[in-house]
């Protein structure tokens, strides 16, 4: 029998849908996202007791309107006891009766992720707020993927939210020029939250399944909107023939399998040949975009029959074309491995030494790790120990400090 849920995963789930429904219909960004956390916290202290209600979200809404009005009735006291009232709405007037009529199954998430993105707050911001407020990721997460200490990243979130409190920012879903603003970054919030769910970047597990899981939901949800946008095809297609590999990467005590190691038979060909069918139909749409070519390489991964298989010419060539769109050193690595393919582990290695310098990428664990497989490849056994080694140091996520420790000692022992 498969495990339902529990109340945590449950909860991460509910959390965006009952922000989006208390935004929408109280407005008041930072309070609404206050009155949910409480809400989270009386359920998980409460369903555990008592069980799960027949309608979580419900019951979170309700619990998170309560608290709401609660916190705009002593703001409202303050203010008349500080002689303001003339000055301010009565509270009363803080409810929209017109989206108290709206169903309460209806969900936020999308209206809230636009939101997140609007253009009053800068990009860094926008994908960094949606982060924390849709993908219910912790401030340090949010941190790691940006390269950035997490103090730096709580006081951008702070900002963030009072932009979206000083700008009166109306909870809608935007017109179709103002949706073209904001598009990038939208994607690009999906974009990091699949990559924290799929590979995590600190903690006990390699995978948060429940993540990857709401990315790909909200960008169908997103496709259904935008049908003919071949971006959004296409990073659904790269989270689908990503997520397919995933019965794969980890074994029975949940280590990391690495991808050449995988028993290909486990890979999920129905996601593949979703995945497959979207950027084949999007690729003659174009323009083409850096999502769209990140699914083809993808596409050229799940489809080769074995690892031997794999056509790295095409691949390192769509790399090529991917850093003239999208040159971050993120790219320049994989662009790196996957020459060292093509032309031998030398030629990769020297382009990883330019990475050298970059302090966005120079401290993160995976240069490190793609420094001491190519060196490895080339039969340079202790200086890819060395660098196994550093590389298990820097790794936050427990699974992948094991995976790397281990391949130091393989050599070690040989």
């Amino acid at each position: 029998m498969v495990p339902g849920p529990t109340i945590e995963d449950l909860l991460r789930e509910l959390a965006p849908q009952v922000l989006g429904a208390l935004v929408r219909r109280y407005g008041h960004f930072d309070s609404a996202e206050e009155a949910t956390q409480e809400a989270l916290l009386a359920a998980a202290l409460q369903w555990a007791e008592d069980g799960i209600p027949d309608n979580p979200r419900g019951w979170l809404i309700t619990v998170g309107s309560r608290r709401l009005t609660d916190l705009m009735r002593a703001q409202q006291a303050r203010r008349r006891r500080e002689g303001m009232v003339a000055q301010h709405t009565p509270a009363d007037e803080w409810f929209s009766p017109a989206a108290d009529r709206e169903p309460i199954e209806a969900d936020d998430t999308l209206i809230l992720l636009f939101l997140c993105c609007h253009p009053v707050l800068s990009p860094i911001s926008q994908v960094a707020l949606t982060l924390r407020a849709v993908g219910g990721l912790r401030t340090a997460e949010i941190a790691h993927a940006f390269l950035v200490d997490e103090a730096t990243m709580t006081r951008r979130i702070t900002r963030a939210k009072k932009s979206i409190a000083d700008g009166g920012l109306t909870f809608r879903m935007p017109t179709a020029d103002e949706r073209a603003g904001r598009l990038a970054a939208v994607l690009r919030v999906l974009y990091l939250i699949f990559n924290e769910g799929y590979a995590a970047t600190s903690g006990p597990t390699l995978q948060r399944t429940e993540l990857a899981a709401e990315a790909i939901r909200l960008t169908r949800m997103l496709r259904s909107r935008l049908p003919v946008d071949a971006e959004v095809a296409g990073l659904l297609a790269l989270m689908l023939l990503t997520d397919a590999r995933r019965p794969a990467r980890t074994g029975p005590h949940g280590e990391l399998i690495a991808m050449a190691d995988q028993d290909r038979r486990l890979w999920r060909a129905d996601a593949i040949a979703e995945g497959v069918a979207l950027i084949t139909d999007a690729l003659p749409r174009g323009p083409v975009g850096p999502y769209q070519l990140q699914a083809a390489i993808s596409a050229l991964h799940d489809e080769a029959a074995t690892a031997a298989e794999t056509d790295w010419q095409q691949i390192a060539a769509l790399y090529q074309v991917l850093l003239r769109l999208d040159d971050n050193p993120v790219v320049r690595l994989n662009h790196a491995v996957a020459v060292a393919m093509v032309e031998g582990p030398r030629a990769g290695l020297e382009r990883l030494a330019a990475l050298d310098d970059d302090q966005r990428i120079a401290g993160d664990h995976r240069l490190h790790a793609a420094r001491a497989h190519l060196l490895e490849l080339s039969g340079d056994q202790e200086d890819a120990y060395a660098a196994y080694l550093e590389a298990a140091r820097r790794a936050n996520s427990v699974p992948q400090q094991r995976y790397l420790f281990a391949r130091a000692e393989r050599l070690r022992e040989r």
